[in-house]
């Protein structure tokens, strides 16, 4: 495992209000999230990054108000229209 340190001034953890263990945790969550959102990453290497379970990860996916799916609703209806009738 890589170790990497961040220097941050005291003030940012007030923006969790909460530790610093607590405060990288979140960071790493919100990295997770985002990288998940703009599709740089799966649900299963998001909650890799986030250290979390996969089924934490989708609850955290509902916290920040981001959709489980990585497809959106016009590709999902052309996928539907073009699959043949059976």
């Amino acid at each position: 495992m890589i170790k990497i340190q961040l220097s941050l001034p005291e003030s940012v953890f007030s923006v969790t209000r909460s530790k610093p263990e607590q405060f990288v945790q979140e960071l790493r969550l919100a990295a997770a999230v985002k990288w998940y959102e703009i599709g740089m990453a799966s649900q299963s290497k998001a909650s890799e990054i986030a250290g979390i379970s996969r089924q934490d990860f989708l609850a955290a996916l509902d916290r920040f108000e981001v959709s489980p799916f990585q497809i959106t609703a016009d590709e999902l209806e052309a996928e539907i229209i073009d699959q043949p009738m059976k």
